[in-house]
């Protein structure tokens, strides 16, 4: 029951923090760890002051972008005009939640329980709405068809003619005899997310357009030269993969985990023949996603959203961030030297490093 009306709690660390009946009309939580955390009969809408000090209910609406509330209590909750944009609610209980007009772009709402929510004019393009009943939200007219739900997460991979073993080893018969025989691993549209973990597997030169790869363990995967355009890697852990060479084009990975990755450039040819390929983020969303130690020399992020993604100590000399977003991205220790910016564009919402 606390008043916490417009305070500003961003990034705050509030994990399993007892919010219940609690009034925070207007305030900011913005990438906030609110795992766990009850807001049962919080009160989220707009809030408002006038001159004489009274509510108003016309200023700004609660902002929990990029906030984690997986597991967090809104049951009852009043939440109209809430900014849930790419937070993590997977498992949240959002049972009768007054969540008219929110909007939920990017956020992940995985076996999240709605039973009587009210979704009226809420915005969930590119939400994920895997293992939840969608009944509601079609009952008052919600558009999913730009969300990823349990009906259009693309082919399930245990329908392909061949098993994942099989066709890995295909491609390494492929690979070997540089195409002579066996066949490239081809994956694109495929939904690999029910395989949970293709950790530390070799998957050298593949090809995964449009594949959703979402929450998987990728930890030290080798990906490297390989076509990941389009995919889907939310919330994916591949931590110290090898991915070099490889394209990202177009590709999500927002609030993944890349620390200490492999994204520098492949050499092919030998002599005057040498040509680096370099590892393509273009136009791909890379948003709270944390590239930590990350080794990105001469990466291409043109057009690429980086709002939120943490750089700390990443080698980024050379890349290309033309035309990129980078608003609240953690720069501290990062190499840039040789790199490609809009300083006009940028230096009002981030320091460049200088060597």
């Amino acid at each position: 029951e606390a008043s916490l009306y417009a305070c500003d709690l961003s990034s705050a660390n509030l994990y399993k923090t007892i919010f219940s009946r609690a009034d925070l009309r207007g305030a900011r939580i913005e990438h906030a760890n609110l795992e766990g955390a009850d807001l049962e009969d919080a009160d989220l809408r707009k809030g408002g002051v006038s001159s004489d000090g009274e509510f108003t209910g016309e200023v700004n609406a609660v902002n929990f972008r990029g906030a984690n509330l997986s597991g967090a209590r809104l049951a009852g909750s009043m939440a109209s005009s809430a900014d849930f944009s790419d937070a993590d609610m997977t498992g949240a209980n959002m049972v009768h939640a007054d969540l008219r007009g929110a909007t939920l772009e990017g956020a992940n709402l995985s076996n999240v329980n709605i039973s009587g929510a009210n979704f009226s004019g809420a915005n969930t393009k590119s939400a994920i709405l895997i293992g939840v009943d969608v009944g509601d939200m079609l009952h008052v007219g919600l558009d999913t068809s730009e969300a990823v739900t349990d009906a259009n997460v693309g082919k399930d991979i245990s329908a392909l003619a061949d098993s994942l073993p099989e066709m890995l080893e295909n491609h390494r018969k492929w690979l070997d005899t540089r195409g002579d025989s066996g066949e490239q691993l081809d994956l694109s549209e495929v939904d690999l997310k029910t395989l949970g973990s293709l950790k530390q597997k070799e998957m050298t030169a593949i090809k995964a357009v449009k594949a959703s790869f979402i929450g998987m363990n990728l930890y030290q995967i080798n990906m490297q030269s390989a076509v990941l355009d389009n995919s889907d890697f939310r919330g994916c852990d591949i931590e110290e993969a090898d991915l070099r060479g490889s394209s990202f084009k177009n590709a999500n990975l927002s609030h993944a985990n890349l620390k200490g990755a492999n994204c520098t450039s492949l050499m092919f040819g030998t002599g005057v023949m040498n040509r680096f390929s370099p590892c393509v983020f273009e136009n791909a969303r890379l948003r709270y996603g944390d590239f930590t130690g990350a080794k990105m020399k001469d990466a291409i992020f043109v057009g690429a959203d980086l709002t939120f993604a943490n750089l700390t100590d990443a080698d980024l000399r050379g890349a290309d961030f033309t035309g990129a977003n980078l608003s609240d991205a953690i720069l501290d220790g990062a190499k840039t030297e040789g790199a490609t910016f809009d300083r006009d564009k940028t230096k009002s919402v981030f320091k460049i490093p200088t060597e």
